[in-house]
């Protein structure tokens, strides 16, 4: 039988159109990677060549797997030629070939999120700035949301965000970025985003490089193309111009990352860029029951922006979508808890496995897995601390990464009193001031230390001198041995195996595990590289691969355990009996996206993924009371339970009845004798009490309203005020309601519905 065979119709008209540019909608749980996979197969078979094709994929993990069932296909010989990988992946490869034409050298390594964040706070503090007003997290998030749209250093301040941080009295992220910058081209090092900027750069300033490219990928193929951003946008168009075939796969209806620069118009104006584009729809859902593919239907359906397909599924009806109200939302997590226990004794599930429990907000788990705990049900939460992250595999890593980048200073901080060497923190901040002042890395200034003034005791610098000649060992001895031997003999000589293996605490021989794993790994993978391609696996290209691995990437393990994760980090997966909990107004969709109808139709695509991640079992849970900011408050369940048919849906003994309009999509309204009811009443009184404390009292001192108290409002509730600004006669406050997000209010107007209940 012929491998088109086994694809449906739409599958097979999308992998047999090779003449021009192509567009697949594909719907979820419509093998798309089947059709990307069997698209490369049906290239090679027609006479392109695996060099000649460019692969672009979602995770490293999903190009691994293609490779392979390519390989089973048609023999690893061709299949191991193909560029297949991510973008930041395939970035990175060209950036290597091309390194003599950028500012960086070639042996740069690659900074990771804890590094980069690292980066700036150091800049932070060397710039004596207040870390409350420019916090680190907000800072890293700026500068990678920047180089997405394509901003340098050098261009911020004549950008829409300079502009915003003006607003915001936050002007100095743009000098922060600009040394930010500088500090990582004298470390010769790029952060994750640069693998992607740095080869727009690249392009832009050498046209013959784009041609090269352009013309050596006769074949682009494209996961997920809905996720990309600005970058990877143009960089997909300059490198399709000479042939124009490019082959793009997504789903409009899954656009949810736009905090990380996702632009859904790349999908939306497809035809546009591409007006001969062919588009190829795939309907047919094989996950879920057509119950739930149903309900996601008719949700979806209340957007404006989207490419309309009719999504379907030939699988069985399968049962009603389990609404589930909860009094509050600890009795929440012990419902979904008790659920689970009910299905695994009944038999309805082959295991824990078979269950997930999705929610918006990593808060959330808090109170789902003291539930699970308190009944003994094992659980796995994702994207949790990666194994690459773990403390004493990143201390070992970031001596690999000095063995081959002396210059790297986030490596050299790191590890240089470690196992300790009597060189204290204080040192450290003198050196690093020293080098951030002369725009030389930590190596360097070290190197240099005798021109400048550095009080720094003899004692100390030969210290650091002495780190230095170990760390220059290492690295003659990589460059003549593979990764695990020059691994091995790093963890030895360093002194780390020595300190893990002294600590017997449980803790400290896990840790001691941990870097006997990481070995393993590294052998196993010099190992594969050595059969695959006759040569040794070097230090350097080892870390290339370790440094792009993600937690998508990493093998979850076949475990026995109920899987906890955030809607976003459930992407691409797919779990029998799924659990959504927290679907009330203002949590999700969350109260800042209510304020603008382009947030809100992302909080409608994030929704649309969560119900299809359901193969089987769908329940939607809310809470009529939630806990926000120590205190609790009423919630009313959210406007995307109402807008599922009400066909699809199980409500329970009270029936959709439960609901009723009003100002919110739903009341807060349910049955008498309620638990719930009796909750709220309490509650509202409590609120009552604030909100109509000071009536038939005299008019409150406008002077006390002041930055750090908290009010509650009339009509946005709660909120705490977090700055108050006087021009001539008029006061303006901001105030940060816990509901609708942070308002602007002329307080002479605004006192009137206000009342001071925390000073």
């Amino acid at each position: 039988m012929s491998y088109l065979d086994e694809l449906n119709e739409p599958q097979r008209a999308a992998v047999e159109y090779i003449d021009g540019p192509a567009l697949v909608i594909a719907g979820a749980g419509s093998g798309k990677t089947r059709v990307l996979t069997y698209k490369i197969m049906h290239l090679l078979e027609n006479g392109y060549q695996p060099w000649n094709i460019l692969a672009i994929t979602f995770t490293n993990k999903a190009a691994r797997e293609m490779k392979e069932r390519i390989a089973q296909k048609i023999g690893e010989e061709k299949s191991a030629s193909l560029w297949m990988g991510t973008f930041h992946s395939i970035f990175l490869k060209i950036l290597r070939m091309e390194i003599s034409k950028t500012e960086y050298k070639p042996n740069f390594t690659i900074y990771d999120a804890e590094d980069a964040k690292k980066l700036v706070k150091g800049i932070v503090k060397d710039l004596k700035l207040d870390d409350k007003k420019y916090p680190v997290n907000e800072v890293y998030n700026r500068i990678t949301t920047a180089k997405n749209g394509l901003v340098t250093s050098d261009e911020y301040e004549t950008s829409p965000y300079y502009a915003d941080d003006c607003n915001a009295q936050k002007p100095l992220i743009a000098k922060i970025y600009k040394i930010y910058v500088k500090k990582c081209k004298s470390a010769n090092a790029m952060d994750f985003d640069d693998l992607l900027l740095q080869t727009q750069i690249l392009f832009r300033n050498n046209p013959d490089v784009v041609q090269k490219y352009a013309g050596k990928f006769r074949y682009i193929l494209v996961d997920e193309y809905q996720d990309t951003n600005s970058v990877q946008y143009n960089i997909v168009k300059a490198l399709a111009n000479v042939h124009r075939h490019v082959f793009v796969v997504g789903d409009d209806a899954q656009s949810i990352y736009s905090f990380r620069g996702a632009q859904i118009e790349n999908i939306l104006n497809f035809k546009k860029d591409y007006k001969e584009a062919q588009i190829f729809k795939l309907e047919q859902n094989y996950r879920s029951t057509q119950t739930i593919v149903n309900a996601a239907n008719t949700v979806i359906a209340c957007n404006s922006r989207q490419m309309k397909k009719n999504s379907f599924s030939e699988n069985e009806t399968g049962d009603k979508i389990r609404v589930m109200e909860n009094a509050a939302d600890n009795e929440e997590g012990f419902n979904i808890a008790a659920d689970i226990l009910k299905k695994i004794s009944d038999g309805q599930a082959d295991g824990y496995a078979d269950f997930a429990i999705l929610y918006r907000t990593n808060a959330q788990s808090r109170i789902l897995e003291e539930s699970l705990m308190k009944r003994s049900i094992p659980y796995k939460i994702y994207g949790g601390l990666s194994f690459y992250q773990r403390k004493e595999v990143k201390d070992l890593i970031s001596y690999l990464r000095l063995a081959v980048n002396g210059n790297d200073d986030e490596a050299f901080l790191r590890v240089v009193n470690y196992p300790k060497r009597g060189i204290g923190d204080t040192t450290m901040e003198k050196i690093s001031a020293i080098s951030t002042q002369n725009g030389l890395s930590i190596w360097n200034t070290v190197a240099q230390i005798s021109q400048f003034d550095s009080k720094i005791s003899p004692r100390t610098l030969n210290a650091v001198a002495g780190f230095m000649k170990l760390v220059f060992s290492f690295h003659n001895f990589s460059l003549t041995s593979n990764a695990y031997q020059a691994a091995m003999k790093i963890a030895s000589e360093s002194g780390i195996l020595q300190d893990l293996s002294a600590d017997k605490t449980p803790e400290g021989q896990s840790r001691y595990e941990n870097i006997q794993e990481l070995l393993n790994g590294i052998k196993a993978m010099c190992e594969a590289h050595k059969n695959d391609s006759g040569q040794e696996l070097l230090l350097a290209q080892y870390l290339d691969d370790v440094s792009l691995m993600t937690d998508a990437d990493e093998d979850k393990g076949d475990f026995n355990k109920v899987s906890l994760l955030t809607i976003h980090s459930s992407k691409g997966l797919e779990f029998k009996n799924v659990y959504l909990a927290g679907v009330e107004e203002g949590l999700f969709p969350s109260a800042r996206s209510v304020m603008s109808n382009k947030d809100l139709e992302e909080e409608r695509r994030l929704f649309y993924v969560a119900v299809t991640r359901a193969q089987k079992k769908l329940t939607v849970s809310f809470a009529r009371m939630r806990y926000k900011w120590g205190q609790l408050t009423p919630a009313s369940p959210s406007r995307f339970i109402k807008e599922i048919d009400s066909r699809y849906l199980d409500y329970g003994i009270g029936g959709e009845s439960m609901f009723q309009a009003s100002d919110h999509p739903f009341s807060m309204k349910r049955h008498p004798n309620s638990l719930t009811k009796i909750a709220e009443e309490k509650n509202l009184k409590k609120l009552s009490s604030f909100r109509f404390g000071n009536l038939g009292k005299p008019k409150t001192d406008e002077s006390l309203f002041k930055e750090g108290v908290e009010v509650q409002h009339d009509k946005f509730g709660r909120g705490k005020i977090a700055s108050v600004n006087k021009t001539g006669n008029d006061t303006t406050i901001s105030v940060d309601f816990m509901s609708v997000g942070r308002k602007n209010l002329l307080l002479k107007y605004a006192a009137a519905n206000m009342t001071i209940i925390k000073n």
